[in-house]
């Protein structure tokens, strides 16, 4: 049977969009934005990385506007935070 995309949570509701979104943090604010991020709901897991970004944050949420939410009025409005890239997951095999 072919999966729906839809993922639940302990809650009983649905999360319809997964995302991974990157971020360039200012040199030297990684753990003072880590701490900022995991009070942000939505977000599943967040790691510091090496290379190119230096953030990884794993989000889910029920729709494409709250994803939007989160990136624009919340992630992107963290001073420390330069810039992001958005990566919408297709299709997620556990």
């Amino acid at each position: 049977m072919p999966h729906d995309g839809k993922v639940g949570n302990s809650l009983g509701g649905v999360f319809l969009v997964s995302a991974y979104v990157l971020a360039k943090i200012e040199a030297g604010k990684d753990r003072e934005v880590l701490k900022e991020i995991k009070k942000i709901d939505g977000v599943k897991k967040a790691s510091a990385t090496y290379g190119t970004y230096d953030l990884c944050i794993e989000v889910r949420f029920a729709s494409i506007e709250e994803l939007d939410e989160f990136v624009f009025d919340k992630l992107r409005k963290i001073p420390q935070i330069k810039e992001t890239v958005t990566a919408i997951c297709s299709e997620t095999m556990t």
